[in-house]
């Protein structure tokens, strides 16, 4: 059946996608590089800013939510996800007030 969860890319677009566990990525040149790395051109760099894999799951979650394909955010711990959480809703001179358990280990 056409649910957003198998077709949410769309139709032609891999079900299941390759793991790439890695954190370097080759470049065609140096001006590729340079590109890239100047935000010119848009591709993978490092594993931490982007990578493909992440990308789908970011895509995809956020398509469920009814949200752009660009507009998912897959972090790699749940402080992350706390700290980009309270940067999004505080402002410049804004106070927390917060349980020492907000999550786990973050004080």
């Amino acid at each position: 059946p056409d649910t957003s969860q198998v077709y949410g890319l769309g139709h032609g677009a891999p079900r299941g996608v390759p793991l790439y566990r890695t954190t370097p990525f080759v470049f065609r040149d140096t001006d590729h590089a340079a590109k890239l790395f100047s935000l010119q051109e848009l591709g993978n760099i490092y594993s931490r800013l982007m990578n493909p894999t992440t990308h789908v799951l970011e895509s995809r979650y956020a398509q469920l939510e009814g949200g752009h394909p660009l507009s998912g955010l897959a972090v790699a711990s749940g402080t992350s996800a706390v700290f980009y959480s309270i940067i999004n809703i505080c402002s410049v001179g804004d106070n927390i007030v917060s349980s020492r358990a907000l999550y786990g280990g973050t004080y």
